[in-house]
């Protein structure tokens, strides 16, 4: 019984060996990838900034500015992306951005609005699906090393809605890398133009936008050619550089989760090493107090047998 015991308790102990060679490499993996997602991070956000604020000055100077800026009163046509990760084995990541995006789901059908989802990330899909919610569109294969094609994907299909008066107002829920051990799930709104002038979001958030060149300075400037086509071109091409930074920033919160609970994983495997160590050990040794036992009680009576 104890022999048993024992094999079984080794057996144990070389898998959980093996999950721990597995886990650590994720967790070297995923902390090898967050240097390189910080650096991408850190090239896109110029031109990010100067592509908004470029875009939002041209906006407030031409006709038609209500539809391009603000936040609107009662949208009944609202799209929410939702960017996830394509795997899991990455902590709270997936199900924290997944959560907040139902309950923003939620309160604009209290309000009889029309939501339509739009997701990034294979997670989102089988989430959604288990809850009967129907997706409108949904992109995989951009979580692990996000392009700025995969952003222009994204951003086609919303400023297609957008423009074409499908949807009032277009809201992002991802993941923003704030450092390696600090990442905040927030919604964010890409259409249209958040109001720099410090109006509030649709979800009570003031949108984090740089003033512009003429607020800053106190004059004007001359767009070439007209406003009303600089504005169709370089809307979509603000949108595609708000959509990457989300995607880089997501990609980057997602590598520090993951990194975050492959090193849990690994601590836990050591622990559980040391108790099937210690059970094991246990459990030899009182086998060999059994055998002990045993041995000098078929000695006594051997000695009591040849005595009598």
């Amino acid at each position: 019984m104890a022999g048993g015991t024992e094999r079984a308790l080794r057996r144990r102990i070389r898998s959980v060996q093996s999950t721990k060679k597995i886990t650590r490499a994720f967790e070297l993996i995923a902390a090898s990838q967050i240097v390189r997602a910080q650096n991408r991070i850190a090239a896109n956000r110029p031109f990010r900034q100067g592509m908004a604020r470029i875009v939002l000055e041209a906006a407030e100077g031409g006709p038609g500015a209500e539809k391009l800026i603000g936040t609107p009163e009662d949208p009944k046509q609202v799209a929410i992306v939702a960017i996830v990760g394509d795997r899991g084995l990455s902590g709270p990541y997936n199900s924290s951005v997944l959560r907040a995006t139902e309950s923003l789901v939620i309160e604009h059908r209290r309000r009889d609005a029309d939501v339509r989802l739009v997701t990034v990330g294979r997670k989102a899909v089988a989430y959604f699906r288990f809850r009967g919610r129907d997706v409108t569109e949904s992109f995989i294969g951009m979580s692990d090393r996000p392009s700025f094609a995969d952003a222009r994907r994204v951003a086609a299909e919303l400023w297609h809605r957008f423009d074409a008066d499908e949807v009032d107002l277009v809201q992002l829920v991802s993941t923003r890398y704030l450092s390696a051990g600090r990442q905040n799930v927030e919604t964010v709104q890409l259409l249209p133009l958040p109001d720099p002038t410090g109006a509030k979001g649709a979800e009570g958030e003031t949108p984090e936008r740089a003033p512009t060149d003429a607020e800053a300075r106190g004059g004007y400037t001359e767009f070439e050619p007209d406003v009303e086509t600089l504005v169709a071109i370089l809307m979509p091409r603000a949108l595609e550089s708000e959509v990457f930074s989300a995607l880089l920033e997501a990609s980057a919160s997602e590598h520090a989760a993951r990194q975050r609970a492959m090193a849990a994983a690994t601590e836990n495997a050591d622990e559980l090493v040391q108790l099937l160590s210690r059970t094991m050990n246990r459990a030899r040794q009182d086998a060999i107090t059994n055998e002990i036992m045993e041995i000098v009680g078929g000695a006594e009576a051997l000695r009591t047998a040849k005595g009598a």
